[in-house]
């Protein structure tokens, strides 16, 4: 191994870096101040900000921005992998947006959200979420392919956007009113409000731009919420099993 971070094989003599089909692969970034970032990010309840995380780590704003953007990126990844099944509940919302504007479906500057989480009675499973350009037959199907096993039963409000799971799942859909939604959807509801804490806590409101990747790392938390202890080593061992994310 040279001071590159370079093995090189006795018998083929063929040279390949220590990172190379990893997370870190091609990056200048130190890989000391990577494992800080995994640290910093997995040990914080409520997420970091890039300001943040640039001076702990002392790297530039934009360099910060990149880490936190290939980890959330990565978290997203490790995610999709799962299915939700037994009983789930799905409903829309806005989120995101530093404008003030009018408020319902049509809100400037916000950014519409699928929302998915299991219902295991007292308690959620795991959940999913997906910002789109429009909650419409499209989208909705798309994202029920990606996060639902077939023939599940899924509880939704009247949204006739939502219509469309009726092809693959056991969807029964309810005229609910404001003052009895908590009843039907309990625990969608619940995974919104937490979300929009969890953005406005930290980040004083997100860009439509990137507001996946924050999506992603809050499912991600709330998706290991009973191991919030193991989450720093868990994002170390996702850095190094999970494939090159190239720059954008």
């Amino acid at each position: 191994m040279t001071t590159r971070n370079i093995n090189e094989y006795s018998q083929c003599h063929k040279q390949t870096s220590i990172t190379a089909d990893t997370l870190f692969h091609g990056s200048r970034i130190p890989l000391t101040k990577w494992f800080w970032a995994i640290y910093f990010l997995g040990s914080d309840k409520g997420s970091i900000s890039a300001l943040i995380l640039s001076k702990l780590i002392e790297v530039n704003w934009r360099t910060a921005r990149l880490i936190l953007s290939k980890l959330r990126t990565a978290m997203g990844h490790r995610d999709s992998l799962y299915r939700l099944s037994s009983v789930i509940e799905i409903d829309d919302a806005l989120v995101g947006g530093r404008r003030k504007g009018k408020r319902g479906r049509g809100a400037e500057g916000k950014t519409p959200v699928i929302v998915a989480v299991e219902s295991k009675g007292k308690r959620a499973g795991f959940i999913a979420m997906q910002a789109v350009d429009s909650v419409c037959h499209d989208t909705v199907n798309k994202f029920v392919a990606k996060h639902l096993n077939e023939q599940q039963e899924v509880h939704t409000d009247a949204l006739p956007a939502l219509n469309i799971i009726d092809n693959t799942q056991q969807h029964e859909a309810k005229v609910t009113p404001s003052e009895l939604v908590d009843e039907w959807l309990p625990w969608v509801h619940i995974a919104i409000g937490n979300l929009k804490t969890f953005l406005l806590g930290t980040f004083h409101g997100v860009s439509g731009q990137y507001l996946q990747e924050y999506l992603d790392e809050f499912c991600y938390r709330f998706n290991r919420r009973k191991m919030e202890r193991e989450i720093p080593n868990r994002l170390l061992n996702l850095a190094i099993i999970h494939a090159p994310i190239h720059s954008y």
